[in-house]
């Protein structure tokens, strides 16, 4: 037998401490929140992406009765990107979640399924993507999907 070991590097950053350009979209994903459609969960997140032109295009979680037929923030953003803007590469993605009592106190990661749907957009373009994470006291900045997924399943296995 052996074992495996798989690690990760994340930064952790300030929210002063971030450049201009990831504060503004760090700022476009907090706003993004209060565009949520989130009545049952009440749990607001909001992604914005900046594209390879500079373009920022913002989405947020929409929650369905028939829980399954919701959306995440990170899906609708990439989905809304990809399609509307099929040539660009998104270099960077920023998520930002709240609940009732306001914004988290650590950074929240996007689930399996979103992870899966970023892999994609990074395997489209032949590029990683950055993910910015924020919380009241974090920001984590991870390099790309692979860091969050490392054991994925893509288009290499079809």
């Amino acid at each position: 037998m052996k074992e495996i070991e798989l690690n990760i590097r994340i930064r952790a950053y300030r929210y002063e401490e971030l450049n201009e350009a990831d504060r503004e979209l760090m700022d476009a994903a907090i706003d993004a929140t209060r565009r949520s459609y989130s009545p049952y969960s009440k749990f607001s997140v909001g992604a914005a992406v900046r594209l390879q032109s500079g373009t920022i295009v913002m989405g947020s979680n929409q929650e369905n009765a028939a829980y399954p037929s919701g959306l995440c923030a990170e899906r609708t953003t990439l989905f809304y990107a990809n399609s509307r803007y099929p040539e660009e590469a998104v270099e960077t993605l920023a998520i930002a979640a709240k609940n009732e009592q306001g914004f988290l106190e650590s950074p929240i990661p996007p689930c399996g399924a979103c992870r899966q749907v970023m892999l994609e957009t990074e395997e489209r373009f032949k590029r990683p993507m950055r993910i910015l994470l924020y919380s009241l006291h974090d920001i984590y900045e991870i390099r790309g999907t692979k860091d969050l997924l490392p054991l994925s399943f893509g288009s290499e296995f079809l």
